[in-house]
């Protein structure tokens, strides 16, 4: 419920993005050239957009130097983006990525990257030819920021997930680190691990 002044109270538009995190549901995904969110978005009858906020070369802070395997303030592409859900954002995602990975590829430049960068990073006549193997999560519940707040429009109260990933090669080699904030009442997370693999049909 928000209370405007003048209006009285109403509720707050809230659409829901259920991502489920699968290795199979990833590759699923990638088959049909979209990014996971749009395609997840999609497929609970809700609208995706991704918007482009910012594209720059930057000193990596140390809890991503660390991920990356690199020395802190080591330079990184920084790839800055809000995901929408109907219009309403529910995300704000910052991905970074090496340097020596990203310098004179599309990931550097200030536009949309077609089926996304895992698309580009895949591609088999790319500029990179690498596998996405898999990733690892870190989790956390907290109140947003000023400036998180006022870009999500989130009214006093609201937490946020912070949710900060890493993106591993076949070679287990990260790719790309990503921090989202996630409005915590717009999302569901659902994780299924496979703790092996079955080689009967093989």
């Amino acid at each position: 419920m928000v209370t405007s002044q003048g209006r009285g109270a109403f509720v707050r538009p809230k659409p829901h993005v259920r991502l489920l995190v699968t290795g199979s549901n990833y590759r699923k995904h990638r088959e049909l050239g979209l990014p996971g969110f749009n395609a997840q978005t999609l497929e609970q009858g809700q609208a995706p957009e991704q918007q482009l906020l910012e594209v720059a070369t930057i000193s990596a802070a140390t809890e991503v130097a660390i991920r990356l395997g690199i020395e802190g303030g080591s330079p990184v592409v920084v790839r800055r983006r809000v995901f929408l859900a109907d219009a309403e954002p529910v995300a704000l995602c910052d991905s970074y990525y090496p340097v020596g990975l990203a310098d004179g590829t599309p990931i550097a430049k200030a536009r949309k990257i077609r089926g996304g960068v895992h698309a580009l990073i895949e591609d088999p006549s790319g500029p990179i030819r690498r596998r996405i193997a898999r990733s690892v999560d870190d989790l956390m519940s907290r109140m947003p920021t000023p400036q998180e707040a006022a870009a999500l429009r989130l009214p006093q109260g609201v937490p946020v997930t912070r949710v900060f990933r890493t993106v591993l090669d076949s070679n287990d080699e990260p790719v790309e680190v990503q921090e989202t904030i996630a409005v915590a009442d717009r999302h569901e997370f659902r994780y299924e691990v496979a703790m092996e693999r079955d080689d009967r049909s093989s």
